[in-house]
């Protein structure tokens, strides 16, 4: 009885330190997100493995891991640009991105937690600087905002693509330009709208103009035509032709053939 409590005594001890130990070990790793295991004692960040997924997972108390989220993100930045001819634009713009999986420890290596602000914040800004530079403002304003987005696009992925950052889209959310300017711009767009309607009016009356005139061609031509076809022998063939359908109608009448002015047949008589 006397060496119950000199054995329960280290047991406790044991069991509390196990405990202890377990609860550093253990670390869990959420939905959409991916650890990056460092070794204290086994040459610092693991870059030849997996990163550690979801779930559970016994880790050596005196290692460390690095949680990241891997799912897709998006990342809103507002840039001050300069257009073609100098003039100020504002950008608002959004980018879809995330880490890429399988080399997330060198991105934990390399760049840090905070790579967004690090790598890919600076990138967007200096694309977009680059590719707005390109254009006037009446190029942001109205035809070439897909373009834009598109180079943005494909110029920070091309820098962030070796930077272990998978870049899925960026957005062009809005275009700010001077007042003075976007009022100039939207009046010479009105104009423009206003002469091509013109134009298009100017074009369909000249279609129905000519429409007129190829309809009275054909009739004239045909009435030429005809004109042409019809012969003295023919005009005469017709009235007797129309004369002998009227002599047989009921009326009586008297027919003599060839007493007319131009010889065709003479009708007398009318009851």
């Amino acid at each position: 009885m006397d060496r119950l409590p000199k054995i329960a005594l280290p047991v406790v001890f044991i069991a509390i330190l196990a405990i202890i130990l377990i609860s550093k070990s253990a670390i869990t790793i959420g939905s959409g997100e991916a650890g990056v295991l460092y070794k204290t004692f086994g040459g610092g960040v693991v870059t030849d493995e997996p990163p550690l997924g979801e779930g559970f997972h016994i880790v050596a108390p005196w290692n460390k891991v690095y949680v990241y989220e891997v799912r897709q993100q998006e990342v809103f930045e507002k840039m001050n640009v300069l257009s073609s001819n100098g003039l100020d634009i504002k950008l608002d713009g959004s980018a879809w991105f995330q880490p890429k999986y399988a080399e997330l420890g060198k991105l934990h290596q390399e760049k840090g937690e905070d790579y967004v602000q690090r790598v890919l914040l600076p990138t967007i800004r200096s694309a977009a600087r680059s590719v707005v530079g390109r254009y006037t403002p009446e190029q942001l304003y109205s035809s070439k905002r897909d373009a834009i987005q598109a180079e943005i696009f494909e110029e920070t992925k091309r820098i962030v693509d070796d930077e272990y950052i998978q870049l899925n889209e960026f957005l062009v959310r809005d275009v700010t330009l001077p007042p003075t300017i976007k009022d100039a711009i939207e009046r010479k767009l009105k104009q423009e709208q206003e002469s091509l309607e013109y134009e298009f009016r100017l074009v369909t009356a000249e279609k129905e103009a000519e429409k007129v005139r190829i309809e009275a061609q054909g009739k004239a031509d045909a009435n030429r035509i005809l004109s042409a076809s019809l012969t003295d022998k023919i005009l005469k063939d017709k009235g007797i032709d129309a004369t002998l359908e009227l002599s047989k109608s009921p009326n009586s009448k008297v027919v003599v053939v060839g007493s007319g002015g131009d010889g065709l047949p003479l009708i007398l008589g009318n009851n």
